[in-house]
């Protein structure tokens, strides 16, 4: 663990070094066409989500049958795909009648949303089709992976992606694009989904946890830092100095409370 742990610091002070020295928007031409590199990572992070779920579901056991599992997916992506656009548009507010402003709305979308509106997705799925066990054990790692690739994306992006910090002197600050040094939020949660992938991998490996602890475990401390993190944004407040992705934080918290007391208070 101690060889691991050194090596992955290592490696991070050195991309941290490299990545300093980048020009902010990360935008490459290749054949006279300008790269979106954002995009192609977000593409990048569903396919290699989906692709390392299959792969674990075929070496692991799954207590649920292959077509409840597939209902649960269903419900998955309808709720992502709800969550992600309704905290999106609460997160960035934009109302407009014509065409552009709609699709602009359309296109609004966040992971929390997405995380959240999918954890209900799921739970509604499994109340229709009457299944009891939980199901998000498997999801966990394929989803932090796809969260880690798009966030480099979001990284490259710079200013062109609202993932961007406050204006601040932090000796990690960096200049994403609009020449001011700030702080570059992507990448505080790429370093945040790495240590917190070890460290669950860590509780997978060492001790035997309730089924469905380990996707619980993740919603709670991810949660956690974005409602931690939020406060380096340049947010739109609503209520009590919070923004709207903070409250959902809060409402995860309400969600998980159970988990979180027998967590705590565990001997």
């Amino acid at each position: 663990m101690h060889k691991a742990g050194l090596s992955i610091t290592i490696t991070l002070i050195y991309n941290l070094v490299v990545l300093k020295c980048m020009d902010i928007p990360f935008e490459p031409v290749i054949f006279d066409v300008k790269l979106n590199v954002h995009l192609i990572l977000e593409y990048a992070a569903f396919f290699s989500g989906f692709r390392y779920y299959v792969y674990l579901k075929k070496r692991t056991h799954d207590p649920i049958s292959s077509t409840n599992r597939l209902s649960i997916v269903i419900g998955a992506i309808f709720g992502a795909f709800l969550g992600s656009r309704i905290f999106g548009f609460l997160e960035h507010p934009f109302f407009s009648s014509d065409l552009d402003g709609l699709l602009m709305v359309l296109n609004t979308k966040t992971i929390m949303g997405g995380l959240f509106g999918g954890l209900l997705g799921v739970e509604l799925a499994k109340k229709v089709i009457g299944e009891k066990k939980s199901s998000g054990d498997v999801f966990t790692f394929p989803i932090i992976l796809g969260i880690l690739i798009g966030r480099i994306g979001c990284f490259f992006a710079g200013i062109n992606e609202f993932t961007y910090g406050n204006k601040t002197d932090f000796f990690l600050a960096m200049d994403l694009g609009d020449g001011l040094p700030r702080h570059p939020i992507a990448l505080y949660e790429i370093i945040f989904l790495i240590l917190l992938w070890v460290f669950l991998r860590y509780l997978q490996n060492s001790r035997t946890l309730p089924n469905g602890w380990l996707f619980q475990y993740f919603m709670i401390l991810y949660f956690t830092f974005r409602f931690m993190i939020e406060f380096l944004k340049p947010n739109t407040f609503y209520i009590f100095g919070l923004s709207s992705i903070q409250y959902l934080c809060i409402l995860c918290w309400i969600y998980y409370h159970k988990t979180i007391r027998k967590s705590l208070y565990a001997n």
